[in-house]
């Protein structure tokens, strides 16, 4: 029997009986088969008893049986039999990440934990002098349960003639998988796994939050720790699997249950995919195919019950590479130079200073006319002397004058896992600096006004330092057409909700342009004031953006 003579209904070495060819390494096949001594379905790799990966497969066999982390899938049984080499490992339910990334990025709370647990996975091997030597979307599997499962612990290498690697191999090559699964993107310079190449400037890789907007912050500097050359900012960089466990629990918290079951898919885990998968593809346009119009349908975004939900981003290829200023790059021209100023007029899709002339003019002109009617009131009741006498004027009770509330502090609102986690944090303090030529602004989104449809809104939260009477929230805008709420927290006013269920609107404006005072409801007491900005701007490109000058708060 020879490796080219197997097939389905094969029974290998008397008790595995072939099923299905899952792929093709160099010559080596990989197949689905039932160990009919225990009744239960297996993976097979099988070559010739010649190959010269026989001696290396054999070795690698022999390293992952000494791995004992359940995440990885142990290798059962590895023989020579009748001229062929077969190394057999378990099988389980599940879905590769490469097939996941075909329909679009995880989330930042999903790719995180993914990266987490393989990580964990990665320390308990390295620490038993061991490597995997071959970590890629291939080999990382999500199962139906929703557990995380590494494929082709040592073996995987073997069969594609790699050496055993490093541990900061095995670090790097999951930096990969986590870039790949929040942009959507692969961070190298030719295609790779179904996912187009990164874009790079100036030859450095773009960060994930340049690549993909909504990328929560922190895990965008985790990524750059592990794949910047030199990281960004004088970081750190993250070399071993235990800092990176550690960075990402620090972040997304120690839980090993998951964010969400990624799919209810059943495939087979054993996708060392010696070629490319085409249903993995099909998100991604060819690099040689000309360029389409964007497809109206968003990807699905990956959910708890497997079930699709309302898409979290638009494809990698139609989001915008944010970043302060850049050329363009191929992704298109670069979507704005963030929030810090006020964007130029040729910047807004309406609006500007000349509507602000015209207000200008139109206050100027009311107080003429208020001075007017003053004057001519006072001469009514007097006689041309000067002496006469006034009517007595009516007593009139008036209204106790609005005060201006101090803000003491203030925070951008985008909770996971909807949001990003952040939104530009460090120009929020530009909202209520008294300079209306500061701004915080929002990522840009695509397509439709209403966030891209991917979330709620999106806002700042802003401490008044105590429980007060609050009456009215004016600001200052950049852009026509935005579209907002107030909202204070539902349960208890002293303590800042941590999602938007938790806070109750007050009130709210729709389509206003670059000014608005918004009357909150009689009777509203609260520390904290939550803008949330609804409906976005357009902007250049078909895009949306909103963006916050000035907010003030009264009594």
């Amino acid at each position: 029997m020879s490796n080219q003579t197997i097939s389905p209904g094969t029974l290998l070495a008397g008790r595995y009986r072939i099923a299905e060819l899952l792929a093709e390494i160099d010559g080596a096949r990989v197949w689905r088969a039932v160990d009919e001594v225990l009744s239960r379905p297996v993976v097979v790799d099988v070559l010739s008893a010649e190959d010269e990966r026989t001696g290396p497969l054999f070795d690698a066999a022999r390293r992952a049986a000494a791995a004992n982390d359940p995440r990885f899938l142990r290798v059962l049984d590895c023989d020579i039999h009748d001229g062929t080499t077969y190394c057999v490992r378990e099988w389980a339910g599940g879905r590769p990440l490469e097939r996941m990334l075909g329909a679009g990025p995880l989330t930042g709370q999903q790719a995180g934990w993914l990266a987490r647990e393989v990580a964990e996975a990665l320390e308990h091997l390295h620490r038993a002098g061991l490597q995997h030597g071959a970590i890629s979307p291939a080999t990382v599997v999500v199962t139906d349960a929703g557990a995380i499962k590494v494929v082709g612990i040592a073996t995987e290498s073997a069969l594609r003639s790699a050496g055993p690697g490093s541990p900061e191999d095995d670090v790097r090559a999951l930096g990969q998988v986590l870039f790949a699964s929040l942009t959507g993107r692969w961070p190298g310079p030719a295609p790779a796994w179904g996912l187009q190449p990164a874009p790079v400037e100036h030859g450095r890789l773009l960060s994930p939050r340049q690549v993909r907007a909504g990328v929560p912050r922190s895990l965008d500097d985790i990524s750059d720790r592990l794949l910047g050359d030199p990281p960004r900012h004088h970081a750190a960089p993250i070399t071993s699997a235990a800092g990176l466990s550690a960075a990402l629990s620090g972040v997304i918290g120690s839980s090993h249950e998951p964010p969400s079951q990624l799919s209810d898919e059943t495939v087979a885990i054993a996708q060392q995919n010696g070629s490319v998968d085409d249903a993995a593809t099909v998100m991604v346009p060819n690099v040689t195919a000309p360029a389409l119009e964007p497809d109206p349908v968003y990807p699905q975004q990956h959910s708890m019950n497997g079930a699709p939900r309302a898409p979290y981003e638009p494809s990698p290829d139609a989001r915008p590479v944010r970043r302060r200023q850049a050329p363009p790059t191929e992704n298109g021209a670069p979507t704005g130079n963030g929030g810090g100023r006020r964007r130029a007029p040729e910047e807004k899709a309406k609006g500007g200073w000349g509507g602000r002339i015209l207000i200008l003019l139109a206050i100027l002109a009311l107080l003429s006319v208020i001075a007017m009617a003053q004057f001519l009131a006072k001469s009514a009741f007097t006689d041309d002397k000067g002496s006469g006498t006034n009517t007595p004027k009516p007593s009139v009770s008036q209204p106790p004058p609005t005060q201006k509330i101090k803000i003491v502090a203030a925070k951008d609102f985008d909770p996971l896992p909807e949001g990003s986690g952040d939104e530009h944090p460090k120009d929020v303090p530009n909202t209520y600096d008294g300079d209306v030529d500061t701004t915080w602004d929002t990522m840009s989104y695509e397509r439709r006004a209403d966030l891209g449809g991917t979330k709620d809104g999106v806002g700042i939260y802003y401490d008044l330092g105590s429980v007060q009477d609050v009456s009215q929230v004016n600001l200052s805008l950049v852009g026509e057409d935005t579209s907002l709420e107030i909202r204070i927290p539902a349960d208890d006013p002293a303590t800042p909700a941590t999602k938007p269920s938790g806070w109750k609107k007050v009130g709210g404006v729709e389509k206003v342009g670059e000014t608005a005072s918004v009357k909150l409801d009689p009777g509203t007491k609260t520390r904290y004031v939550l803008v949330w900005l609804t409906s976005l701007p357009e902007v250049k490109g078909g895009k949306y953006r909103g963006e916050i000058a000035e907010v003030t708060i009264q009594r």
